[in-house]
């Protein structure tokens, strides 16, 4: 049985995409070492790298990826060009901005984002759980569900959006194209993980919890016959108990 590629790991993202940027900004964009054009392009080139190498590696397009490698390009495309710094603080509630209406909108469509984001089959077992669905007569339950959580989604999306202008407009505040600039942005990116995502994360978790305390009362399985990896480990010992 072949295996998926790995995603890489959470110290792997947090390295190529927090800290080497923030060291090189913070300590490396005087003008007596790279300088500030050279330094954000190099502090760049690691997110956007590593990006590339990871769809490359799975051997999908993942569009979370592709969204970060776009705000990379952006962030860098504003600071080689010397725009005022509001453009930073626009880009960065845009995206999830945008995000949180793509969720809203597709679910008017016949593919919502929630399907992708959550209720998919990387994470849930829908075989299993269709198939206990059409027993119990509840499938109309779960799609009044699903819609619940695209909301709470959503919120997640344009609570990021809001903290991520606020942050933004708060700490850039010096011409692009200069050490400090670079020093703001180190400390923008440095700041983004306590303060946005560990809030978003938390609606996220929340969402996904709240959908499989949702899937056990309607479907009357339990929490590893919901989901993938345990069904995956269940079988792999079932295997190995035949084969004794």
């Amino acid at each position: 049985m072949s295996q998926q590629p790995q995603r890489g790991g959470f110290f792997s993202n947090l390295l190529f995409n927090i800290i080497i940027p923030v060291v090189i900004l913070s300590k490396f964009s005087g003008p007596d070492r790279l300088g500030p054009a050279w330094s954000i392009v190099i502090a760049l080139a690691f997110p956007i790298g590593y990006g590339l190498w990871e769809m490359r590696r799975t051997g999908k397009v993942n569009a979370m990826s592709v969204i970060g490698v776009i705000s990379v390009f952006l962030t860098g495309g504003i600071s080689l060009l010397q725009l005022d710094p509001k453009y930073i603080a626009i880009k960065e509630a845009a995206i999830p901005g945008l995000l949180g209406l793509a969720v809203l909108i597709s679910q008017k469509t016949r593919w919502p984002l929630v399907r992708t984001l959550i209720f998919n089959a990387q994470l849930i077992a829908i075989d299993r759980v269709n198939q206990a669905l059409d027993q119990r007569g509840t499938h109309r339950q779960l799609e009044q569900s699903l819609s619940l959580v695209s909301y709470i989604i959503a919120a997640s999306f344009f609570l990021s959006s809001v903290l991520n202008f606020v942050l933004a407009r708060v700490i850039m505040v010096s011409p692009a194209g200069t050490t400090a600039f670079n020093e703001e942005l180190a400390k923008m990116t440095a700041l983004s993980y306590p303060v946005i995502a560990l809030p978003s994360t938390i609606v996220l978790m929340g969402a996904i919890f709240f959908l499989l305390h949702r899937l056990k009362k309607l479907t009357g399985l339990e929490l590893e016959s919901l989901l993938v990896e345990q069904n995956a480990a269940k079988d792999s010992s079932k295997e190995a108990a035949d084969t004794k």
